[in-house]
């Protein structure tokens, strides 16, 4: 009896110790499949970091040549040369950013987009590597005695704002009263502001604030902050060693002053326009 219950307790033990030795080398077999299945790891051996981004002025736009030039394609450029690769930048309708970085057909986005619970459900983001404000400009001969961006909810009024933004939120939560039209891309809806055909336009700055010192007889800023809000980087759900080396370069690059230099250069001042024209 004492012999059989020796064998039991042995065979217990070895067990334990099989498990215990088993349960560290199982998990670092995890963790070396997870690195290998990350966007860095893949981006790193194709050579190449593809960039999802939306049109927006200064954020992203193309120069006179055709280029890609603003704030986040500076930060694409930048990230991509600290890794060693060439960049691809993948141009996209902004509502369907998310869905296309869900789908694979790029790596990131740098897009200037808002981190908000919503997004978060569907992709990851990385800290914030900027904050950025929202404001209102309109319409001169629409908008006479308004002095604050609550002045523009009457009957009557159209407020514009771009697509599957944080702005177009905004817009709808803001005026219940004036009439909310969004639109798709940039241009068409900046246009109709300068043809008369809106009252305002409520988007991310330094847009309207720009577009008022560009048109200074056709349109007014609002200096009113309607909210701050952070500026992030997306990547696909379940890639955290993507998401710990995106932190990490954001904090080392704030901290060398690359991204003050360039909001400096994209948010306050205008010298960017002669690569436009």
């Amino acid at each position: 009896m004492m012999k059989k219950r020796m064998t039991l307790l042995s065979t217990a033990l070895l067990m334990l110790l099989m498990f215990c030795l088993a349960g560290p080398a199982a998990a670092d077999d995890v963790n070396k499949q997870l690195a290998k299945s990350s966007i860095i790891d893949k981006v790193m051996r194709k050579g190449t970091l593809r960039v999802g981004l939306s049109t927006f002025v200064p954020w992203a736009m193309q120069d006179k040549k055709g280029e890609w030039i603003g704030f986040e394609v500076d930060v694409a450029r930048k990230l991509a040369e600290d890794m060693g690769v060439k960049i691809e930048f993948v141009p996209t309708k902004w509502e369907g950013l998310i869905p296309s970085l869900m789908t694979g057909k790029f790596d990131l986005i740098i897009a200037g987009m808002t981190g908000t619970p919503q997004r978060a459900l569907k992709i990851n983001f990385t800290q914030p590597y900027d904050y950025n404000g929202m404001n209102v400009v309109a319409y001169k001969k629409m908008a006479e005695g308004v002095t604050r961006y609550m002045d523009l909810d009457k009957e009557g009024n159209t407020i514009l704002a771009r697509l599957g933004t944080t702005g177009a939120s905004l817009a709808k939560e803001t005026y219940k009263k004036a009439k909310v039209r969004l639109f798709p891309d940039e241009g068409p809806m900046v246009q109709e502001l300068l043809n008369g055909k809106a009252t305002a336009i409520l988007a991310t700055a330094p847009l309207p604030a720009q577009l008022a010192a560009k048109h200074p007889d056709t349109l007014l800023f609002l200096d009113e902050n309607l909210m701050q809000q952070p500026i992030c980087m997306g990547v696909p759900k379940g890639d955290p060693d993507t998401i710990a080396y995106l932190n990490n370069w954001i904090v080392y690059q704030r901290n060398m002053g690359f991204i003050k230099k360039k909001t400096d250069y994209w948010w306050k001042s205008v010298a960017w326009e002669a690569l436009l024209q």
